[in-house]
């Protein structure tokens, strides 16, 4: 997971699009942007990211059906409801549909900013564990074979 993360910006608002675009390009980012969840799923589907922001309420789908989508596409991306219709039925439909964090519109760059950056380091985190293990498993596998052989 070297270089810059990827994010998907999933909002019908051109404006959310283009101003969240803006800021997280400016944070070193790799982002691209989608306009529904058709074109969010082709897209995940098309190419890797680390994080996707999901809007609550799009033109083809709700935001925790996405969710469920994308879970399915990219079982280890992080992702974000964005919502202008904050209930704590909302929040917790979003939880229930696993995701990552639940952001109100309008969005406090700073708030959002922090939220990305603390995801993003969890998943790193999360990356590294997963090959240690990996790594330790295969060690001892080695291990295991070597005095398995050396008793023959």
């Amino acid at each position: 997971m070297g270089g810059p993360s990827r994010i998907l910006i999933i909002d019908d608002d051109r404006v959310i699009c283009k101003t969240l675009l803006t800021l997280l390009k400016e944070e070193g980012y790799i982002v691209d942007t989608a306009e529904n969840g058709k074109e969010a799923i082709a897209k995940s589907n098309a190419n890797f990211y680390n994080l996707a922001i999901i809007d609550w309420r799009l033109p083809d789908t709700e935001g925790t059906k996405l969710l469920t989508d994308l879970k399915e596409t990219t079982p280890k991306m992080v992702k974000i409801i964005l919502t202008g219709f904050p209930s704590m039925q909302n929040a917790m439909d979003s939880v229930n549909a696993h995701a990552d964090a639940f952001i109100l519109k309008p969005v406090d760059s700073e708030v959002l900013l922090k939220k990305i950056k603390e995801l993003l380091e969890q998943q790193k985190q999360a990356e590294k564990f997963s090959e240690a293990k990996v790594a330790n498993f295969i060690e001892t596998r080695i291990r295991e074979l070597g005095q398995t052989k050396g008793n023959k």
